[in-house]
């Protein structure tokens, strides 16, 4: 999609110019105006789908030519960048045909849900639009790094789905040893330093790929390069990830920086990993603490209890009345196939498709697809029967 943009700041024009081109499909500065007389002497041989205008300089000639513009370029949504809100000038820019009014400094994310109005208007836009799942870690050794990226194999191999997994680790991400023997070529801090790149062929191309439907983007295997990652950064890539996979798995860790922030805010459902014992109880009772002060909303916080035995002295009732959030899901405690998964770096489900954790999994892509995956073991068996015959 080109734009048209009316501005004489030159760092405004080279912000715009990074935020279009992180876009998928990038949107491109097709020319830049300094003003909106300059551009109706100077119009473009193309039309633009969008007209970027900033407001912060218009003087009264500028705003009596915004209705000149438009019957110029019938086809362009109008765009208005402005610093303070005048009433007169809101009157004209809606007479001329403006539709979407920013404010200065940008909000880049208010910026990108505008751009997203104007391409679905336009028809230009044919985008997934996926759901953002953090997996995140109440204790140290909860298992949280297993069950995000055996469930991010198990969502793309039993549900049909695209599935990109992020490991935000900030020190020692391994999320990638789990499943696969590959060695990462490409970083979420390599990602991010190229991050005026950033398409769906570039992200797709810095994945390990376990399976056709299933990448990891690996965290950064040196600790330094972790100041490299900003958090608008993660706002790019999650805006690209979400139009092009069905799914996002994020492996958050333990970590609350302001990268895992970001992260968390994008989330649709973040789940917290806890197994069934005191001091996972009261860490899960802190971080449910933290993202109650931060506003997020009880309902989108859904707890997964893993290595659960029944009989035991602590129960799931007692849990949910101590964190006051319900617990959606458990994982069985099935030592022998998740040490055996670990330690040869196979997803549990193509090593063991009959394990109580297998099971338990497809359950958990069920319950979050809402889609009947595993009918009966025939079905089961079909669907990793391919599987293993694709081996």
């Amino acid at each position: 999609m080109k734009a048209l943009l009316i501005t004489r700041d030159g760092d405004l024009q080279a912000e715009l110019a990074a935020q279009g081109a992180a876009r998928v499909p990038p949107l491109s500065l097709g020319a830049c105006r300094s003003s909106i007389q300059d551009a109706l002497d100077r119009p473009l041989p193309d039309q633009p789908a969008l007209v970027i205008i900033d407001a912060s300089e218009l003087d009264d000639n500028d705003a009596a030519h915004l209705e000149r513009l438009a019957k110029h370029y019938p086809g362009a949504s109008l765009m208005l960048l402005t610093r303070a809100h005048h009433q007169e000038l809101l009157i004209r820019a809606m007479r001329a045909g403006v539709r979407e009014v920013l404010q200065l400094p940008l909000v880049h994310r208010a910026l990108h849900e505008a751009i997203d109005r104007v391409a679905a208007a336009a028809g230009v836009t044919n985008m997934r639009d996926g759901k953002i799942l953090a997996f995140i870690a109440c204790k140290g050794g909860s298992g949280a790094t297993f069950l995000s990226t055996n469930f991010g194999y198990a969502l793309a191999a039993l549900a049909d789905k695209k599935v990109l997994l992020i490991d935000l680790h900030g020190q020692f991400g391994d999320a990638t040893l789990y499943v696969s023997d590959q060695k990462a070529a490409m970083t979420l801090s390599d990602v991010c330093r190229h991050i005026a790149r950033l398409d769906a062929a570039f992200l797709e191309s810095s994945l390990v790929h376990v399976s056709p439907g299933f990448g990891i983007l690996a965290a950064a295997d040196d600790p330094s390069q972790a100041v490299e990652l900003k958090p608008e950064h993660m706002d790019a890539i999650l805006r690209v990830a979400r139009q092009h996979y069905d799914y996002i798995v994020l492996d958050v860790g333990r970590q609350i920086d302001a990268i895992s922030l970001r992260a968390l805010d994008n989330a649709d459902v973040i789940y917290p990993i806890l197994q069934l014992g005191l001091p996972d109880i009261r860490d899960g009772r802190r971080l449910l603490d933290i993202f109650r002060s931060l506003g997020y909303p009880i309902e989108h916080t859904r707890l997964i209890v893993n290595r659960y035995e029944k009989g035991g002295k602590l129960r799931l009732q007692d849990l949910q009345s101590a964190l006051g959030a319900e617990v959606v899901h458990t994982i069985p405690n099935d030592y022998i196939a998740v040490t055996d998964s670990v330690n040869q770096g196979v997803p549990v489900l193509r090593l063991s498709r009959a394990a109580p954790v297998s099971r338990s999994l497809a359950d958990l892509v069920e319950l979050v697809t809402a889609r009947r995956v595993v009918e009966n073991k025939g079905l089961f068996d079909r669907l990793f029967g391919r599987a293993d015959a694709d081996q």
